[in-house]
Order: structure tokens, then C-alpha cells, then sequence
């Protein structure tokens, strides 16, 4: 039925996880930054971490995905002869993409742990607090924990959307599952067989997330009141 591009499109799959498992681990990072930026005391904290998220947010993820791969290509080319480099630079694909994916989706993860730290009991900190614990000891031990619990909706809604999100990578030439999807309908002039292909490939994508996320509740919700319930 896929003409023996099966092998092909599976090789596709595996770089589109790639992508998307490393653009995550990038988001969580930035986005507890730009979380505590946000809630921190220093105005110009905040004020980065507000541009951050409103400027991200507002532009599309394909201009974003261009200018880094295009625009950052002349930059460091630009660049390189001053510091007496004198060769061609390419940027990988997959480091643009990574990175462009990784900044994006880290704006709004940022809003979501911002929201999730909100609805941690401020009595917890201080509780820890009066216990002895230092501030530091107080955000890792009891903080973080009960944060990620509130956190993790907003983690699960936004990776389904950076997995699908993904595709645009295929346009700074990167051979991931949608490059794969077209060179084969292009070359079987059979786009319909594996478009549809493409689109259940990441449907097993986000369906098994769903139920990773959903396990990954139960867990958080040990000892908690709506884990007894």
C-alpha cells in the first residue's frame, strides 16, 4: 500500500520525535526561567520575561522558524570573519528547528508554570521556611513538586502542540516525517495515501502522550485529595 516507503517514513518519524523530545526539554527550561523571572521582585526580571512571552506569542512559528535558520546563518557569517573564520557556515537543520521550537514553545510554558507556582499555598513556603530550610531547599523540595502536579495540563496541552508543530521544520530541509511524506507522494503521485499515513503517524504520536500524561496524573495525585476521590 505505501509502495515500500514505510522504512522511509518510519526513518521520518524517528527525527520528528527527536525534534520534539529535544524543543521540550529547551521549553521547560525557558519556560521556569521566564516562570520565576516573572514572579520575581526585579522589575526588569519581569519586564524580559513579559516581552519574552508577548513577542513570541505574537509572531507566527514559520516566520520565526525562517529567521532563525536563514537570518541566524548570516548573522554567524557575518560574524565569523572578525573573529578570523573564514569558511562557509551552514547551520544544521535540526539545531535551528530545535532551537526555534525549544524558544517558542518555551513562552507559553512559561505562562503555564507561572499559573501552576500561583496555586502552590503560599503557607507551604513558609512553612518550609520555619522549619530551617533555605529558600533554595524550599523551591526544589516543596515548591517544584507541588507546582508540576498544577503544571501538568499545561505541560500535556502544549507538547501536543509542539509535536504536530514539528512539520514546519521541514521547510528549512530538515528530513523529518512531513519531508518524508512528500518526497514519497511526489514520487508515487500519490499524495492522499500518505498524507493520510503522515497524519496517523502523529495521531499515534499525541494518543500515546495522552496516555503517558494521564498516568503521570495518577501518579501526582497520590496523597493528594482528588487522588482518593
Amino acid at each position: 500500500m505505501l509502495h515500500g516507503f514505510l522504512p522511509s517514513l518510519l526513518q521520518g518519524s524517528a527525527v520528528t520525535l527527536a525534534v520534539a523530545l529535544s524543543s521540550l526539554a529547551i521549553a521547560a527550561v525557558l519556560g521556569l526561567l521566564g516562570a520565576l523571572a516573572k514572579l520575581s521582585r526585579s522589575r526588569l526580571a519581569r519586564g524580559v520575561a513579559g516581552t519574552y512571552t508577548t513577542l513570541i506569542r505574537g509572531v507566527p512559528d514559520l516566520v520565526l522558524m525562517l529567521l532563525v535558520f536563514y537570518g541566524g546563518q548570516l548573522a554567524v557569517n557575518s560574524v565569523a570573519p572578525m573573529l578570523g573564520y573564514e569558511d562557509y557556515i551552514d547551520i544544521d537543520p535540526f539545531v535551528a528547528g530545535v532551537l526555534t521550537i525549544g524558544f517558542i514553545f518555551g513562552a507559553y510554558l512559561t505562562e503555564a508554570f507561572r499559573g501552576a507556582f500561583l496555586a502552590v499555598p503560599p503557607g507551604q513556603r513558609e512553612a518550609g521556611l520555619a522549619f530551617g530550610m533555605s529558600p533554595r531547599q524550599v523551591l526544589w523540595r516543596i515548591t517544584l513538586p507541588q507546582m508540576l502536579r498544577h503544571a501538568l495540563p499545561g505541560i500535556s496541552n502544549n507538547w501536543l502542540v509542539l509535536v504536530k508543530s514539528t512539520a514546519i521544520v521541514s521547510v528549512i530541509g530538515l528530513s523529518d516525517l512531513m519531508t518524508r511524506g512528500k518526497q514519497a507522494a511526489g514520487t508515487t503521485r500519490e499524495p492522499f495515501t500518505f498524507f493520510l499515513a503522515v497524519g496517523l503517524i502523529y495521531l499515534v504520536f499525541t494518543s500515546v502522550s495522552e496516555l503517558f500524561f494521564a498516568w503521570a496524573q495518577r501518579r501526582l495525585a497520590i496523597g493528594t485529595r482528588a487522588g482518593k476521590l
